[in-house]
Formats: structure tokens, C-alpha cells, sequence
């Protein structure tokens, strides 16, 4: 089983736009509402891969919902079959919204912060994921902490955990957990900068900024740039590998879907750096679809052959 966790869900609404005019009256060609943020879309990109494969590897999202949002987005779960551990809290499930323009390329999202939780709340998702992990070939720890949450929190779920963790996590709580020497870390450039606290202009500083993180503790570290090459850093080597080209239709849930990739290759039983090569198939086929996390698997692996990889 692998074992997406997050505390950052969201109900999900997308609109689509002909043309998005700022200011105006803009009608929505489609609108669609999804279960969605980021630990959602990890475990929905990791059933799909799954479910392609004969299901041998199962997957399993646990997270925190509460509201009539939440009840929104348990009833989508159950209703597009993905298996999850719900904690409930007194705080409603955030809504984030993306807008897209066709015309103009563009895309928008506006974005809810989740609200606090309560002490007995995260106590409770942490006895939960105390006992999801036992079973579990690897887990993907992913998403912002709500409000107030400590930024150790991440850190105190992977004590004493044996399976390889991918992080999809930034900041003081990525800082946190590196002392626990974690399989993987997977922040975007925007992250990394954020993480080692100052900005990152051009490849020696993203090189240099990488081995920071690998020092303290990281076994591979991998930055996602967009569209641009993805850097990987590990056993001491430098890795640039460059995703196909991909006529974008929404960004949104990429990163959830290398995250993904990487854990379902790895409990696969993949070398990491084919691991991170599926991650990277099933980033640019989640651009090509409006809504986040909803691969193709077929199209995945006939992706993932047009990556090229280059070693430094």
C-alpha cells in the first residue's frame, strides 16, 4: 500500500473561460468540482497508476475534512472510488478555485489557507497515520500545515518509519524533518528558495541550494521548474532530466503527480532515478487534463519514453 498524508484538502472548483477579461463579466464555458488538494491528488495520480498495473499496489489518501465541504468532498471520493482514512474536524474543508482562460494560455488559482486544527484533532490523525503506515511499501507526506500547526509535525509522523517517504513539503517543517534522513524531497525552485531562506538565480546557485538540503539530511532531492528540466541530486550525482513537450491545459496537481510517481516506482521496487523518471511521465500527462491528478496511465508510459536524462 502507499500511503498519501496531508492536512491541506480542498474542494476543488474549476471554471473554464474562451476568454478571461479581468474586470468584466466573464461567463464559464465549463465548471467542474473535484476532490482535490494536494494529498488527494497524490493518491488519486498513485490509484490510477494502480489500477493500470492490475491493482496490486493499492493506495490510500489520509487526511482531515469537516463541514459541508468536507461532506462534499467525501461523498467525491467514494463516488470516483478512492480509498481514504478521514479525520473529522470542527474547521469546514477549504474551497480553492482555478480559472482558466483558453484565449489567453492562462491559469488562476485562488487559493483558501486551511484553517486550524485542534490539538485532540491532530492527535488523532497522527494515531491514524501511526496505523496506515505499518502497512504501507511508501508514503508520500505532502501539502501546507494549517494554520498553528507546529512545524515539527511532520517530522514526529515519520519517527521510526521504515518505509522510503517522499516530501512534498517546504519551509521550517521540511527543515524539521531533514534530520530524520528522508528517501526524497521534492520542492519546486519557488520552494527550495523559500526553504534555504534566499533566492535562486541560475543553475550553480539551484545546484549549490540542492546539496544544502541534501546535507542535512535528504537522500535525493528533486526540483520540479514548470515546464523546464527537472534537477535530481543524488549518491553524490547531479541529475538533469527534461520532461516531453506537453500543450498545457492546467498545471494544477503536477507536482502531486511526481510526487506520486516517484512512490509508486519506488514501492515498485524501481532504482530511484527510474522512479523519478515515472513522477515525471505522470507530471506532464496531468498538465494535459483539466482537472488535477487525473492521469492516464497508458499515456504516462508512453511519455515517460520521450524523457531524455543527463548526468553531471
Amino acid at each position: 500500500m502507499i500511503l498519501s498524508a496531508g492536512l491541506s484538502p480542498a474542494w476543488q472548483h474549476t471554471l473554464v473561460f474562451d476568454t478571461l477579461r479581468v474586470g468584466q463579466v466573464n461567463r464559464a464555458r465549463e465548471a467542474h468540482w473535484c476532490a482535490s488538494g494536494k494529498v488527494i491528488n497524490s493518491a488519486r495520480a498513485v490509484r490510477r497508476l494502480a489500477v493500470h498495473d492490475g491493482g496490486a499496489l493499492q493506495g490510500l489518501a489520509l487526511t482531515a475534512l469537516g463541514g459541508s465541504t468536507g461532506d462534499a468532498t467525501r461523498a467525491a471520493l467514494a463516488a470516483e472510488g478512492l480509498d481514504a482514512a478521514i479525520v473529522r474536524t470542527q474547521a469546514a474543508t477549504r474551497v480553492c478555485t482555478t480559472v482558466i482562460g483558453r484565449a489567453e494560455g492562462s491559469v488562476t488559482e485562488l487559493v483558501e489557507e486551511a484553517e486550524a486544527l485542534t490539538p485532540d484533532e491532530l492527535g488523532a490523525f497522527r494515531a491514524r497515520f501511526r496505523e496506515e503506515v505499518a502497512s504501507a511499501q511508501a508514503v508520500v507526506l505532502t501539502g501546507s500545515l494549517p494554520t498553528g500547526t507546529p512545524p515539527e509535525f511532520f517530522r514526529t509522523l515519520i519517527e521510526g518509519v521504515t518505509a522510503p517517504v517522499v516530501f512534498d513539503i517546504r519551509g521550517p517543517e521540511l527543515l524539521a524533518a531533514l534530520p530524520l534522513k528522508p528517501f526524497l524531497v521534492k520542492p519546486n525552485r519557488e520552494e527550495l528558495a523559500r526553504t534555504v531562506g534566499h533566492p535562486i538565480d541560475g543553475e550553480t546557485a539551484l545546484r549549490a541550494a540542492m546539496h544544502e538540503v541534501a546535507r542535512q539530511g535528504a537522500a535525493w532531492v528533486v526540483v520540479s521548474q514548470g515546464g523546464d528540466a527537472v534537477w535530481a541530486l543524488g549518491a553524490g550525482r547531479f541529475y538533469r532530466i527534461r520532461p516531453p513537450a506537453v500543450e498545457t491545459v492546467n498545471p494544477i496537481g503536477s507536482g502531486d503527480c511526481l510526487a506520486a510517481g516517484i512512490a509508486y516506482g519506488t514501492a515498485q521496487g524501481l532504482p530511484p532515478l527510474e522512479a523519478i523518471c515515472l513522477g515525471i511521465a505522470a507530471a506532464a500527462d496531468n498538465v494535459a487534463s483539466p482537472l488535477p491528478g487525473h492521469i492516464d496511465p497508458a499515456s504516462v508510459q508512453r511519455r515517460r519514453a520521450l524523457i531524455t536524462l543527463e548526468t553531471f
